[in-house]
Order: C-alpha cells, then sequence, then structure tokens
C-alpha cells in the first residue's frame, strides 16, 4: 500500500492477511491461494505489510478491552492515511469485527470475505472453475462461527463448493446449528478446562461420519482446530483439510 501510494496509485481494495496469515505456515498456503485467485481475476489490491497489526479481536475475546480499543483506533489511524474503503479478509474473526464492532470507533467501511468475493466473481462469470480435479472426490464443509452464526454467511461457500465437486455432503450439525471448532472466544489462546472430551474432537468426529476425504474450512482458527483433530485421531493421511480457497486454486491449476 505504502509503495502504491507513494506512486500516486490508489487499489480498489485492501486486502486484510490477518494475524495467521502472515504467522502461521499452514495458513500462509492460504493466503497465497487468496492472493493467486486475485492476481489472475487482475484485481486492484494491495497488502499493508509491515505496517498491518492485529485487529484487536483476541484481545477482545479475552476480556482485555483497553487493548482492543487502542489496536483498533491505531489501525483505523493507518485505514485513514490511506483512504482505505473496501476492506477484503480471509479470516471470519477479522471480518467480523471490521463490519460490525469497528463502527462504534469510526470505523466504516465496505467489508468483504473473501468467500463472498469469490462467489461473485462466479456468478458474474469472470471465475470459471474447472473442477476435473476435485470432480469425484466427497468434500464436507465446517461452518465457521464467525462467518455463520455472526454473519448469516451460509449460501456462498455451498454454492463455491457444489460448483467444485458433484459431492459435497453436510455435517448433522451445519449452518446455524454448527458445532464451533473450540477456538473462537480466544480459547484458541489458553488451557482446555475440566471435561470429558475437548470441542475440537468432537467436531472432527462430526466430519469423520460424513466419511468425506476432504473438509474444507473458511478460518485458521477451525483450520488449525480441525488439523489437528486429524492427527488425534490418526486420520490425517487419508482426510485432508483445506481451505476453499486451496480447493479453487487446485481446480484452476493456478
Amino acid at each position: 500500500m505504502a509503495d502504491l501510494f507513494a506512486r500516486g496509485e490508489k487499489p480498489e481494495y485492501l486486502f486484510w492477511v490477518g494475524c495467521a496469515g502472515a504467522f502461521d505456515d499452514r495458513y500462509k498456503k492460504v493466503v497465497r491461494a487468496f492472493a493467486k485467485i486475485l492476481t489472475h481475476l487482475n484485481v486492484s489490491y494491495a497488502v499493508l505489510g509491515k505496517e498491518e497489526t492485529c485487529t484487536g479481536d483476541p484481545a477482545r475475546r479475552a476480556g482485555n478491552e483497553m487493548l482492543y480499543q487502542m489496536q483498533a483506533l491505531q489501525v483505523i489511524e493507518i485505514f485513514k492515511m490511506y483512504e482505505v474503503k473496501k476492506i477484503i479478509t480471509i479470516c471470519p474473526h477479522c471480518f467480523n469485527i471490521f463490519k460490525n464492532e469497528y463502527p462504534d470507533l469510526g470505523g466504516v467501511y465496505e467489508v468483504i470475505n473473501y468467500l463472498q468475493f469469490i462467489n461473485g466473481k462466479i456468478e458474474e462469470g469472470k471465475l470459471n472453475i474447472e473442477p476435473e480435479s476435485l470432480k469425484n472426490v466427497t468434500v464436507t464443509y465446517h461452518d465457521p462461527c464467525y462467518l455463520g452464526r455472526a454473519n448469516d454467511i451460509y449460501d456462498e461457500p455451498r454454492s463455491i463448493l457444489k460448483k467444485l465437486t458433484g459431492n459435497m455432503v453436510e455435517m448433522e450439525r451445519n449452518k446455524s446449528f454448527a458445532l464451533c471448532c473450540g477456538a473462537g472466544g480466544a480459547q484458541m489462546f489458553k488451557e482446555a478446562e475440566k471435561g470429558e472430551k475437548e470441542i475440537f474432537i468432537e467436531r472432527t468426529e462430526d466430519a469423520l461420519k460424513t466419511e468425506a476425504k476432504v473438509i474444507a474450512t473458511a478460518c485458521p482458527f477451525c483450520m488449525t482446530m480441525l488439523t489437528d483433530g486429524l492427527k488425534y485421531k490418526n486420520r490425517e493421511e487419508e482426510i485432508k483439510n483445506y481451505d476453499i480457497a486451496e480447493l479453487i486454486v487446485q481446480s484452476l491449476e493456478l
């Protein structure tokens, strides 16, 4: 973004990478996959690079309101500097906080989740998915809480997956009844509490019951928890966990 502004250029979209996209080795692959899709579509976008910091979402979920507001106001100032109007996010937690909570602090933007963006391009005929690689692969989809229950984004991921494969199967608990992966609400960053079973194991079992060969996810937290669940069940060799962006890149062979 800084390089473009120095040249007097202003991109249409800010692509918000997020903490997981910047630091988690597994999720970096998802960021690269979505960046390939944006480049393939000739979209005008930029990233903040080293100027990007945390949105403050984990701090607020963990109860540290002061830290959240400090982080959020810092991000809003950076957005003002670059005259940001449209933001594309790949993390549902970033999407939710930009869309629903930043306006309280004066940060009002058009916030687009990457699945909404991709599905829109498919419907416009600008992105043609060739599903040869996934045509005979059974896929199930796990609804992230911050996409589904928090923001009512249920149809777009399913529409994309149905175009990618003829074999999409739903888990018994899906859409508004889907079970959390176990990482939301800052649970990702603390030890498990006492109980008979951890949430991520319960949710992995939901996925395994479908007998799908691919578990599609759309959130870095969900990806981490379900990948851990597959390892816990010793099924990581035969069942794969991919983000929807990765499945699209596979089908397009980008």
